[in-house]
């Protein structure tokens, strides 16, 4: 649990440097965080996040769901449902999504596109399972 809780700080403290990022780039964004941090960043809120988008700010989230257990890639799944996103973006250090690890096998097989049943059964190693069948349930499309 403590690992999570240092987890979900550093995911703020990542967030501190996007938004000064984009301050310093003339972008107004805001940072909001699943954890209460007041004087830091504001407390996460749905229909603020929402309002915020609509009027052209970048909202950026931190902290994950807020509880232990949970990943990065599944929060992120709920936030993009919540604030009704398009898409939830995954970015990660290889091109794509693979039969394996590309990094350990060079054989891997580069995906060109796979529903979300397909990335559940094939046991894909992307996100978290938990991430996928949020994702899924609630048609929310993972790029």
């Amino acid at each position: 649990v403590v690992g999570d809780h240092m987890g979900m700080l550093a995911t703020v403290m990542n967030g501190l440097a996007m938004r000064d990022a984009l301050h310093r780039a003339f972008v107004n964004a805001r940072l909001m965080s699943a954890i209460p941090l007041n004087g830091v960043c504001d407390a996460y809120n749905w229909a603020e996040a929402i309002s915020l988008l609509k009027s052209g700010r970048v909202v950026i989230f931190s902290a994950g769901t807020g509880n232990p257990f949970f990943t990065t890639d599944s929060a992120a799944c709920l936030r993009g449902i919540e604030i009704e996103a398009d898409t939830v973006i995954k970015a990660t250090k290889v091109d794509g999504v693979y039969s394996d690890d590309p990094v350990k096998n060079p054989e891997a097989t580069l995906y060109s596109q796979l529903t979300h049943d397909e990335i559940i059964d094939k046991e894909l190693k992307v996100m978290d399972l938990a991430a996928f069948t949020l994702a899924r349930d609630h048609n929310m499309p993972l790029s």
